[in-house]
């Protein structure tokens, strides 16, 4: 399950709400409105979200895995000069 960030619509709010808190919620339940801890109003916050592969962070972006995977991948050879390094997709070289 997805956890959500809110934070209180009208600060100050509760020492739990006047900064951002987590929910783990199910992505079909209704957002938040009102906080747990004061009933105060609150607004769902757009954070970044965490993606989890297997492997460590090389091995997902190895070319290889990429390739594997349906991406290309440039890499720079020169001023404005790239070659594939991965994938079949696309130009051999991408110049300026």
């Amino acid at each position: 399950m997805p956890i959500y960030e809110y934070r209180s619509s009208q600060p100050p709010g509760c020492p739990h709400c006047q900064t951002t808190f987590e929910v783990m919620q199910s992505m079909a339940s209704s957002p938040l409105e009102t906080c747990p801890e004061c009933s105060g109003p609150v607004e769902k916050v757009f954070s970044t979200t965490a993606l989890h592969g297997t492997g460590s962070t090389g091995d997902v972006l190895s070319n290889k895995n990429l390739a594997a995977k349906g991406f290309t991948k440039y890499q720079k050879a020169g001023d404005g000069h790239y070659e594939r390094v991965a994938g079949s997709g696309g130009p051999q070289v991408i110049q300026k």
